[in-house]
């Protein structure tokens, strides 16, 4: 049996780039995030049905996962506040269904391994099953900034030959502005730098797992040369 250590790739984002402590008002932006991803993880679940939600019966979706968000964060926010939340998010909706990713699946994770000793568990919000694959940001992100910028760096070396789009839905901008990128392909020295972050990073808080019982595609990287 084969022990590597394996972490996602938010995790290798979060220790490269960390934020500081949550205050009030980041935990109702967290919980308006997780709103906006619930409400448009179920309506592009409902349009690969061939159904066509409507935009109250999001809302309600929307409305549900915002108030949990909110009790788990310990934090409230008025009556009127919670309704122009939830309109914004609906301004959010429209936007993504006039967008092209728009009843895209998300892809089933992919690990990388780097040197057969670190695995990077890698997930990107949408795909089209072929050639492209869509990282979706609820704010202005183009250009990337570089937290982004090394998400989607990681992507790319779990999905080698994709194009990658990052597509923003800034829900800050009123009406919701609708910006795209395609991501070009890492250079050379970029994808050696992530990987050996990714290998530094794997080695030093990864969690050992078996190599032969983890599911799911794989790609394969030699160990970088500086690792020693």
């Amino acid at each position: 049996m084969t022990t590597i250590r394996a972490l996602p790739a938010y995790e290798i984002v979060r220790r490269t780039y960390p934020r500081p402590p949550p205050q009030e008002r980041d935990a109702v932006a967290m919980a308006v995030g997780k709103a906006i991803d619930g409400a448009l993880s179920e309506c592009g679940h409902q349009l690969r049905l061939g159904r066509h939600p409507t935009q109250t019966a999001m809302a309600q979706v929307a409305g549900s996962i915002l108030d949990e968000a909110l009790a788990e964060g310990a934090v409230a926010i008025d009556p009127a506040e919670r309704e122009a939340t939830l309109r914004k998010v609906q301004d959010v909706l429209r936007a993504y269904r006039r967008s092209e990713i728009a009843g895209l699946a998300r892809p089933r994770t992919r690990m990388f391994l780097v040197g057969d000793e670190v695995g990077v568990y890698a997930q990107p919000d949408f795909w089209d099953g072929r050639h492209r694959f869509f990282e979706m940001k609820s704010f202005r992100a183009v250009p990337p900034p570089p937290d982004v910028a090394l998400q989607i760096r990681l992507f790319q070396l779990a999905f080698p030959g994709f194009e990658a789009h990052l597509v923003c839905l800034d829900r800050h901008a009123d009406p919701v502005e609708v910006s795209t990128a395609v991501i070009p392909p890492p250079t050379d020295a970029e994808a050696l730098a992530t990987l050996q972050l990714a290998f530094d990073l794997g080695r030093e808080v990864g969690e050992p797992k078996v190599l032969e019982y983890l599911d799911g595609p794989r790609v394969h990287y030699p160990r970088p040369s500086r690792a020693a």
